[in-house]
Formats: C-alpha cells, sequence, structure tokens
C-alpha cells in the first residue's frame, strides 16, 4: 500500500459511510462515550476495532510493544485516567497476542538498546513464573504462556491503580485479560478473576 492509496481508500470510507448516514460525521463529532479502554500491542497485524467488530467510538484504544501496563509510563497511566475517570469506560481490557515480537525479544539474551528497559518489564514477568515457564520443555508453548503470563502481569498493574479502584467500587468496573491468535484470529479470554486478584493485592496496593 502506498501514500495515495490510502488517501483514495479514505475518500471511498467517507463516501460509504456518508451513503448509510448523511449525518455520521456530524454525529461523530459531537463527542465519546466507548464502553472499553483497549490496550493492546503495537503490532501492525493486531487490529482492535476490526477483530472486536466495532465501530469508532465505541472503544478507546492505547497500543504499545507487548501492551505493557508500567506504572512509570505516563502515556498508560494518563489513557487509564483519562478514560476511567471522564469517559466513564466500564471495562478494561489487556490483549496479547501470540507470536507478539516483544515478548520473543524478551526471552533472548541479547542486548536491544533502547528497548532494554522496556523488555525488562516483560523479563521480570519470566522471573516471577520461571518455576513454571521452566518447566516447558517446547519452546513455542512457552512462548505463548508467557504471552498469557504477560497479560496477566498487566492486568495485575491496571488493577493497582487507584483510578481503577475507585471506579470499581463506584460503578462495577471490571478487567479483562485477552490473547489473539495471530494463526486462527481467534480472541481467547483468560478469565482473570479480578475480584480475586482485588482482594489478594489489596493489603499492599490499596490507594482509594
Amino acid at each position: 500500500m502506498n501514500i495515495e492509496k490510502i488517501f483514495q481508500n479514505n475518500k471511498k470510507w467517507i463516501a460509504d459511510k456518508l451513503a448509510v448516514d448523511e449525518n455520521y460525521f456530524e454525529d461523530l463529532a459531537k463527542g465519546q462515550s466507548p464502553e472499553f479502554l483497549y490496550i493492546g500491542c503495537s503490532d501492525s497485524r493486531v487490529s482492535a476495532e476490526e477483530m472486536m467488530g466495532a465501530n469508532p467510538g465505541d472503544i478507546f484504544v492505547h497500543r504499545n510493544i507487548a501492551n505493557m501496563v508500567v506504572n512509570t509510563d505516563l502515556s498508560a497511566m494518563s489513557v487509564i485516567s483519562y478514560s476511567v475517570s471522564q469517559l466513564k469506560v466500564n471495562h478494561i481490557i489487556v490483549c496479547g497476542h501470540y507470536y507478539c515480537g516483544g515478548v520473543k525479544a524478551a526471552m533472548q539474551s541479547a542486548d536491544l538498546g533502547i528497548l532494554n528497559p522496556w523488555l525488562r518489564n516483560i523479563r521480570d514477568v519470566y522471573r516471577l513464573h520461571h518455576h513454571e515457564l521452566d518447566g516447558i520443555d517446547d519452546e513455542e508453548a512457552k512462548y505463548k504462556r508467557l504471552v498469557e503470563l504477560n497479560v496477566q502481569e498487566q492486568c495485575i498493574n491496571v488493577i493497582k491503580t487507584a483510578d481503577v479502584q475507585r471506579a470499581n467500587r463506584e460503578r462495577g468496573l471490571r478487567v479483562h485479560g485477552w490473547v489473539f491468535d495471530v494463526k486462527t484470529g481467534k480472541l481467547i479470554d483468560l478469565k482473570i478473576d479480578f475480584q480475586k486478584i482485588l482482594s489478594q493485592i489489596m493489603e499492599i496496593y490499596r490507594l482509594t
């Protein structure tokens, strides 16, 4: 795809939308009230809206390498705060995907320059779960399991935030952990037990 093709596609998209609803863009400009915050990977193969069958305005999206929620990342923390406290989303989805380059890189002993501090967060996930992961002989199975465990840990990081704890108490906000299987197109719900995690971490991480 080249730049010219993108603008041609944009014109066709506009025409298609207006053919169905002549007020589509005027209505879109009035504001947003998404039900979901989606935190996913920047991987070009993973499109949140497309795989969820969602329309513009349905999902507030944050993406980075390997769908990380790092407490020192002001971008991620600002997205969570704004979507939860201002937009009033009721569901936060952390979605990883199999065959993630970031997770794969974190499994390797290599100096990757500026990526090292970011990938260290994934390596910390490996360290937390090394007994389970080291017991998996098949490298692809180990790789996929680390993808799942990384999603789980990032869900915990979301739950640690004050905005999420407050919204859970006030309106029942929930956090979900999913994995997208690039080979099949399927979304897999890891069935993260939000309330169990919340109760386990409250002694240390209660903020509200």
